[in-house]
């Protein structure tokens, strides 16, 4: 019996994504192996990175000044070691310093503990500790006094013990060579790391554009206008960044220096440096170096005012940099969430060391504005940015799938605090019933999931039936919201009102609008939001379903006292059925005008006859629009957007 062994292959499904996966994974592990073991060559690159985006600014500030570069990248760099290695020389100092009063503060700690401990003492507990300590007493005790003697007796008698002969191995003094070089040793590691960080951070200011154009190839060389805006705009984002973050932490450290120095802490500018140092690890990095200080005020005051105005002094000072100026200054400009911070600390310290907490933030910046400009290194921006991974719409959709409608009301009250309805409706609700409808000429979503959707969507209008849709003037602070309204600059226009006694007769009635669904149940959902939309302006309006528009439904749908029907569709793609459609509501309600709501289609896609159709919207805006003015006793006008179809020619509103 011969097998097919190609039909056999392909018989069996493979696991989605394992071939893709794996060298993704082995590449990962490689880089991160690679980053572990060369630390020694990578740290000095990054300090390198870090600071040639710190000093290109001023570099490029002599360079306005006719300053040639040959003469300015070895002045700044010059001029900025030079400031770290005083700063370095003054933390030496102090350490120094702060040894060498460490004793003194025995005396004063071993009062604190005594006052603490006889706080604890009386009472309960201590009773109880008493009698916990003596019932380890009793279960140490040995067993019996037998073994003792026996062993007392087999131990040899104290004349016939022999005692080791003492000895003692004496070095011979060491050289003058041997003294320079033990001197020496503990200081070539970082002065090697510290040459090799010039000579990277000259390099990398001499031979920018040639390192600016070798990324440009790799991220991009198909689009070079692209990628080169890109590429320049997050080097200037960058260097902006940092110039501001290493101002503000400065700032910050200088001013707890001067707090602590005032409030009497020794070593005060000691902890004002490391301070501003460790401020550059978001969320933590305050708190942290505020750990030293704290110990040192219980150690030198005998009581705790000083540990109480240390402890104020820094929780206001970060709170009121952390809260207000940095947000006045440059917004959340680190770009990325605080998961992300924590990870990248983890992750970097567990790599470099110390030197990996200090340079995990900024490291991780530059990942994320790489992320956001490189199509390639797009995932570094998901995973560890800021920005929410999904769009308004996706969350939206994702929730109606979920049959969770309840956080979509919650997203969708954030939204309204600075927007209205309609205009939720429009940029979110009616963009995640589209990714729903694609998905599903997909063949992604089933057809019976439609009503489910349908459902959700029902039960999300129902919340939002007491929200006025006027404007609104509010602040929200959900990142996703922010997302929506940062991607829709302009809002949706207002809408006007109507009051139903100064309306003409035939739209009097309590629904005058018809909304029928013309295929599936998300075409239903779409024209429920509409019917909200337009009852809340003073137009009622009711939703028939989509059975009522089939060949047996459209004799039981009830026309009277309709003045507009309104055809809601999320798909132009069959303009005959829609044609269709439009005949049978001419032929039932032969009174009402006919709008057709083509919610998919571009303003200049929908060039297809709409049969005897009076008009065809293309937006939630343009639709209530439409039906508002026809309602009122003055028509329409083409100037105020409404543009009515002639002579069987489509004509697209909106």
């Amino acid at each position: 019996m011969k097998i097919d062994q190609t039909a056999t292959a392909k018989s069996i499904p493979s696991a989605p994504g394992t071939g893709a996966a794996l060298p993704v994974a082995i590449i990962a592990a490689l880089v991160i192996t690679g980053l572990y073991v060369g630390r020694e060559i990578f740290v000095p690159i990054a300090l390198a990175i870090l600071l040639s985006f710190v000093l290109a600014p001023p570099v490029d500030l002599l360079e306005r000044w006719r300053l040639p570069r040959a003469v300015a990248v070895p002045l700044v760099v010059v001029v900025a070691f030079l400031v770290l290695f005083g700063l370095g020389s003054l933390i030496a100092t102090q350490i120094t310093q702060l040894a060498e009063k460490l004793p003194t503060y025995q005396q004063t700690m071993r009062q604190k503990i005594s006052s603490l401990k006889s706080a604890t003492t009386a009472g309960p507990l201590e009773r109880a500790a008493q009698v916990l300590q003596s019932l380890g007493k009793e279960l140490n005790k040995p067993e019996n006094n037998a073994e003792k003697e026996t062993d007392v007796s087999l131990a040899p008698a104290p004349e016939q013990q022999t005692h080791p002969i003492p000895v003692e191995v004496r070095s011979p003094p060491p050289t003058a060579l041997e003294n320079v070089s033990s001197l020496i040793a503990p200081l070539l590691h970082p002065l090697a790391t510290v040459g090799v960080v010039v000579i990277f951070v000259v390099f990398i200011l001499f031979q920018r554009e040639d390192l600016r154009n070798r990324l440009i190839k790799l991220a991009g060389s198909n689009d070079l206008q692209k990628a080169t805006s890109a590429i320049d705009d997050a080097a200037s984002r960058l260097s902006r960044l940092f110039l501001s973050q290493l101002g503000l932490n400065a700032a910050f450290g200088l001013v707890i220096g001067l707090g602590l120095w005032m409030i009497g802490v020794p070593s005060a500018i000691l902890w004002g440096i490391l301070a501003g140092i460790m401020r550059f690890v978001p969320y933590i990095g305050a708190f942290v170096a505020a750990f030293f200080p704290l110990t040192l005020a219980i150690a030198v005051d005998p009581g705790w005012s000083m540990l109480a105005w240390t402890a104020a002094l820094i929780l206001i000072t970060e709170l009121l940099v952390g809260h207000a100026i940095e947000p006045m200054l440059f917004g959340h400009s680190s770009g990325l969430s605080p998961f992300a911070v924590v990870v990248s600390a983890t992750f970097w310290t567990a790599l470099w060391g110390p030197i990996g907490l200090v340079v995990a933030t900024p490291l991780t910046v530059c990942l994320v504005v790489l992320g956001r400009h490189v199509e390639r290194l797009k995932f570094f921006d998901i995973l560890l940015g800021d920005r929410p991974a999904l769009s308004p719409p996706e969350i939206f959709y994702q929730r109606m799938l979920a049959d969770d409608p309840g956080e979509a009301v919650e997203k969708a009250e954030e939204y309204l605090k600075e927007r209205t309805l309609s205009d939720y409706y429009e940029k979110v609700a009616l963009k995640g019933l589209k990714l729903a409808h694609d998905d599903m000429k997909r063949d992604r979503l089933p057809i019976t999931r439609l009503a489910e959707i349908r459902d959700s969507v029902v039960e999300l209008i129902d919340d939002l039936a007491d929200q006025d849709d006027d404007a609104r003037d509010g602040d929200s602070n959900d990142t996703e919201t922010e997302a929506a309204i940062n991607a829709s600059i302009v809002p949706m226009p207002e809408l006007p009102f109507l009051i139903r006694e100064g309306l003409p007769p035939e739209w009097q009635a309590e629904q005058p609008v018809l909304c029928v669904a013309e295929r599936s149940d998300l075409d239903e959902a779409a024209a429920l939001i509409l019917a909200q939309i337009l009852s809340k302006h003073g137009l009622g309006a009711r939703v028939a379903k989509k059975e009522d528009v089939s060949s047996a439904g459209i004799f039981r749908l009830d026309g009277e006292g309709v003045a507009l029907v309104c055809v809601s569709a999320l798909d132009d793609a069959s303009p005959a059925y829609t044609r269709h459609v439009v005949r049978k509501l001419r032929r039932k309600i032969p009174q009402a005008k006919i709008l057709v709501c083509h919610w998919m289609a571009e303003n200049d896609a929908v060039t297809k006859n709409a049969g005897k159709a009076d008009a065809i919207a293309t937006s939630l805006s343009a639709a209530a629009q439409y039906c508002l003015n026809l309602a009122q006793p003055a028509q329409p006008k083409e100037g105020d957007g409404i543009l009515p179809l002639r002579d069987a020619a489509l004509r697209v509103v909106g």
